[in-house]
């Protein structure tokens, strides 16, 4: 018998662990280059530093300072780290016009919103 009450307070625990949010915030983000001919999507949990690093190149090695990719178009929050990676895997997945699909669903100019992410000092 204990072990069934054990069984069931470690499936009611699980539960919620599943249904509540978490104590963090992670981003999935999409850049693209002034042009707005490139597309890179990426995963943090600090966004406003992430496209700090983009903008000043810190990699210049990386796709993104290869192809000048600095301007946020597009990005969702989420409180735990495996959804955030789980959607950051379905949109690179995504061709290019679905992608441009779910930008312009929020962003239907695809205005550049790195002043959404701006050091205020």
């Amino acid at each position: 018998m204990s072990f069934r009450r054990n069984l069931s307070n470690l499936f009611n625990y699980t539960q919620m662990i599943e249904f509540t949010e978490g104590i963090y915030t992670f981003y999935v983000y999409i850049l693209t280059n002034k042009r707005k001919t490139v597309l890179y999507t990426g995963v943090t949990n600090d966004l406003r530093r992430r496209l700090y690093d983009h903008c000043k190149k810190i990699n210049p090695n990386s796709f993104t300072a290869r192809y000048n990719v600095e301007y946020l178009i597009y990005y969702e929050k989420f409180g735990w780290i495996q959804q955030a990676i789980e959607q950051e895997k379905e949109i690179k997945n995504y061709s290019r016009s679905k992608k441009l699909e779910l930008i312009r669903h929020l962003n239907p100019n695809m205005d550049f919103l790195n002043y959404l992410f701006k050091n205020i000092v």
